[in-house]
């Protein structure tokens, strides 16, 4: 699918968007994250591989000190900040491209953007702590919206959601408006549909198929299907346990979504999922130009 164009608005510098797809490195400071938890709690660590993925071709690095993996409990703000902030602190200015923090709550935001922070990544677009947009707009930072259903606790006891893909759109747009009304610009947004956060796992399939109906947004997407728990289910692999056929999963699924419109992906591997990125992008150009 044909791919608009953006040019996405972070503080101090712009992003361009849809000539080729960028790639977000995860890197998560969490003891408790499904792949790589406790990892990188060491911020000495952390830099280490923020800079390894840098060199590797990540275009942007997310950072994430709460884990929402599937039945995770929520940890405090101040339980978040002393995870997250050493870690800026060793990485503010010696990377080349922007880091982004994945947090819903607003005065972890705030504090991530004090520290040179370029974007915040709410997984769940301001339905948890409105006060999150205020602070971003008030830095001019980009923001991803991530569609989630429930909480990480439920996710396990909620039903299939009906008209999946539709309902993400409708929810999506919403906080957009809502991100609007708070003062950030429509070029600062990018959208991500929330692959695993509270859909089964024939949904998530049923998402990265539709993803063209999200874009009638007329807004940027992010997919982070990296590593997630609905590949491994739907592999003979035992289920919850990273295997190398799990990483072909994600390089199926980083895949799929390229070839059906996504600007972004948000990967672990960055450096097998470029490899990826390259070749998927090829085929959409040419498919393009048919």
């Amino acid at each position: 699918m044909p791919r608009k164009r953006f040019e996405w608005k972070l503080r101090d510098k712009t992003l361009s968007l849809g000539e080729r797809t960028l790639i977000m490195g995860v890197l998560n400071v969490t003891p408790d994250s499904f792949s790589d938890g406790g990892k990188y709690q060491d911020p000495d660590r952390a830099f280490a591989h923020a800079v390894e993925m840098e060199e590797a071709g990540a275009d942007l690095i997310d950072i994430g000190a709460e884990s929402t993996r599937p039945g995770s409990a929520r940890i405090s703000e101040a339980e978040e900040l002393r995870r997250l902030v050493p870690v800026l602190k060793r990485l503010r200015n010696k990377l080349t491209i922007p880091i982004s923090v994945d947090t819903y709550k607003g005065n972890v935001a705030e504090k991530a953007l004090d520290l040179g922070v370029d974007v915040i990544n709410d997984p769940s677009a301001l339905t948890f702590d409105p006060d999150l947009a205020k602070k971003t707009a008030q830095s001019n930072a980009g923001l991803i919206l991530n569609h989630m259903r429930g909480t990480p606790e439920t996710w396990a006891k909620l039903p299939p959601l009906k008209n999946v893909v539709r309902t993400i759109c409708a929810e999506l747009d919403a906080s957009a408006h809502r991100a609007q009304r708070a003062g950030i610009d429509r070029r600062q947004l990018v959208l991500d549909p929330g692959i695993g956060f509270g859909k089964r796992k024939e949904q998530n399939a049923e998402i990265l198929a539709q993803l063209a109906e999200l874009a009638r947004l007329e807004l940027p997407i992010l997919i982070g299907a990296s590593r997630k728990s609905f590949l491994s289910t739907l592999l003979p692999a035992s289920p919850g346990t990273l295997s190398a056929e799990t990483e072909f999963a994600t390089a199926a699924a980083v895949t799929a979504a390229i070839l059906n419109g996504a600007h972004m992906v948000r990967v672990h591997d960055v450096k097998a999922m470029r490899a990826v990125v390259a070749i998927a992008d090829e085929i959409a150009r040419s498919g393009a130009e048919i």
